[in-house]
């Protein structure tokens, strides 16, 4: 383990990469990497959260996440004990958000941050300070950066530059970019440029590096009107990465007529250096620019117009949200938004077409994003911003169990929609949150919130969504071992939420009984209530949940010694789920045809079956159904695959949920 330290625009970043990269084939196991957002508006990212996207990378189920930050460095450290891999840790903080991201075993880990982690010594930690290039490295920086032969002609001037810029890269590069774009200009002029810069940067007592600071003054002051206008405004976005639709956002606060083109003003902003290009029309800054261009908005911009424009920002974020949660589960009962109180015209909304993988890869893509958003919307004076834009993300929490994220945003979304006296909000984040502490096993905190809302709901004189909660309450009951009770509150369910206009519930709270049902050993009630729950999911048109009665119904026929008309059931489930890429409840299809296989005589069969549920029990990482199945084939004496062989499987989404 090493870390590397130095000033910002030193290069720390650019040098962990180039020298990790070149250990690639001796550590041929994987790649972990972590931004620990040391210099982010939004604070630094939190370890817990890290080791959360570290573990579910390397297999561990959503699921099967423990909730402690302890537990799950301890499963950390024991599933990288015999892995030859790499991970970097890219601007941290301090040494504690480090300590538990460290891995075990013959892995290399590297850590950038902009002070001396001395706390990191007693875990072997090898310390590098990072220096400013020396006046040679820096010269030859230039040279290569003008890609012309004004260094070799102009030698001392190109010295003096270099010296100006005292070392830094980033400086160097800035500086160098600018003579870039003017073929014709001599260096001698920009070392004038820059000395005076820094003169006033000396009158006025700036305390940061006079050489950073002076070479972005520079690039600033002689970037068009347009240009420079977006820059500063780009520079109040509070993530570190954002696409070219929020460009486009930002500049809708213009009146004019005529917009400039966001792509136009970006490649600018490219071609001086002050943004990188991450690929696929995505953008960062370096976090020092990113906190010049900020300086700038406050420099020049006022107060309501500062937070005119992060509200445009995060209109984009949650209008494009909304979008995706109404293509992925239109299902979901969208809540009234906010965006742009006072103006008239729409939000910028990017273009997800008519894809449901689209909107949902867009949800994931722009996660730190949405979390950022959620987090600054109390300071930002935009309360409702954070339950609006946490109900947006219900489909991502659902297919992607981002539980640490999904438990984040609805406590914060929740205190905001209490602060606001929102009580149709508090219900909304009770329940959507309540299914969240399901899904991370923690049904008491889940029934707790649930009982919560019912509480709401009847104090409001809402019968239908007091009717709604009994669903909820029903699943945490059931998940608590509590059956008996949660039959009852399913029963409940099935009979009042139709009374009250929810035939698409009450078809939920039929498919809930009948699970219960099947797990009590009651099959005659169970096959009942998941034809009946067919039937209204169907009409309802619920597809995903009409398949999953179907496939429960199957199950029921295996149960009662009906293995070719569970078949037939289940291959109809399966056709659906095929479809729709559900993956895990194809895999639970998949198993029970291999049961029915099975019981038919028909080994071979039920071996082939197996498989594919094994395959896609790994690749959705279900470890505990995976080992059902895998020795149901050990039983049928066919040789399984290894867990090595199944360690990772491909990258799909899982749709697995309570009937809510």
């Amino acid at each position: 383990m090493a870390a590397l330290s130095g000033l910002g625009g030193v290069g720390k970043t650019a040098l962990a990469l180039g020298w990790l990269h070149s250990l690639r084939p001796e550590l041929p196991d994987g790649q972990l990497y972590a931004d620990l957002r040391g210099q982010a508006p939004g604070g630094p990212a939190d370890p817990a959260h890290v080791l959360g996207h570290f573990l579910r990378g390397l297999g561990v189920a959503p699921q099967a996440l423990p909730a402690e930050i302890a537990e799950r460095a301890a499963l950390f450290r024991s599933l990288t004990a015999e892995r030859r891999i790499v991970v970097l840790l890219d601007d941290a903080a301090t040494a504690a958000q480090v300590r538990p991201l460290l891995p075990g075993g013959p892995a290399v880990t590297l850590v950038t941050s902009r002070r001396w982690l001395s706390g990191l010594t007693l875990e072997g930690c090898y310390q590098m300070h990072l220096e400013p290039l020396n006046l040679d490295a820096a010269v030859e920086l230039l040279a290569d950066t003008l890609s012309d032969d004004r260094v070799a002609t102009q030698p001392d001037d190109a010295r003096k530059l270099a010296g100006l810029c005292a070392g830094l890269p980033l400086a160097v590069r800035l500086v160098g970019a600018r003579l870039a774009a003017r073929p014709n200009r001599r260096i001698t002029t920009m070392v004038r440029a820059l000395t005076e810069e820094h003169a006033r940067l000396d009158a006025l007592s700036v305390d940061e590096d006079h050489s950073l600071r002076g070479a972005l003054d520079l690039s600033y002051q002689e970037l068009p009107d347009d240009a420079a206008r977006l820059y500063r405004w780009l520079g109040l976005h509070p993530g570190t990465e954002f696409g070219k639709s929020v460009a486009t956002a930002v500049l809708a606060e213009l009146s004019d007529a005529d917009l400039p083109d966001a792509t136009d003003l970006l490649d600018e902003l490219l071609d001086r250096n002050l943004l990188s290009d991450t690929g696929e029309e995505r953008y960062r800054f370096h976090d020092l620019v990113r906190l010049h261009a900020a300086a700038k908005a406050q420099e020049e911009e006022s107060a309501s117009k500062r937070k005119s424009l992060l509200r445009r920002i995060a209109a984009h974020y949650l209008a494009t949200a909304t979008r995706a949660e109404q293509l992925i589960d239109p299902q979901h009962r969208t809540m009234e938004r906010t965006y742009l109180e006072g103006v008239r015209e729409e939000p910028v909304v990017e273009d997800l077409g008519n894809d449901a993988e689209t909107a949902l890869d867009w949800l994931e893509r722009e996660r730190d994003n949405l979390m950022t958003l959620i987090r600054i919307a109390r300071p930002a004076g935009l309360p409702w911003l954070a339950w609006q834009l946490t109900d947006a993300m219900w489909p991502l929490f659902l297919r992607r169990k981002h539980y640490d994220h999904w438990h984040d945003a609805h406590a914060e979304g929740l205190a905001m929609a209490q602060e606001l006296g929102d009580r149709v909000a508090q219900c909304r984040m009770l329940t959507s949150g309540g299914m969240g502490e399901l899904g991370r096993g923690c049904p008491q905190d889940a029934l707790a919130m649930f009982d919560s809302a019912a509480a709401i709901f009847a104090e409001d004189g809402d019968a239908l969504g007091r009717a709604r909660t009994l669903n909820y309450r029903g699943l945490a009951h059931q998940r608590l071992g509590r059956l008996d009770a949660a039959a009852e509150l399913f029963a409940r369910a099935a009979e009042e939420l139709p009374e009250h206009g929810d035939h698409r519930a009450g078809g939920l709270a039929r498919l809930n009984a009948a699970d219960v049902e099947l797990a009590l050993a009651q099959l005659t009630p169970a096959a009942s209530d998941a034809a009946a729950a067919h039937a209204t999911l169907s009409a309802a048109g619920d597809t995903y949940n009409a398949a999953r009665a179907i496939t429960l119904l199957g199950q029921v026929r295996l149960r009662q010694g009906a293995p070719a008309e569970a078949e037939e059931l289940l291959s109809e489930a399966l056709t659906v789920m095929r479809a729709i890429a559900a993956h895990y409840e194809e895999a639970r299809a998949l198993e029970y045809l291999g049961q029915a296989a099975e019981d038919q005589g028909q080994t071979q069969r039920a071996e082939d079956r197996y498989r594919e549920s094994l395959d896609l029990y790994t690749a959705v990482k279900r470890p505990g159904p995976a080992a059902k199945v895998r020795d149901r084939l050990e039983s049928l004496g066919g040789e399984p695959p290894t867990e090595q062989e199944h360690g990772a499987g491909p990258a799909v989404t899982e749709r697995d949920a309570p009937s809510g």
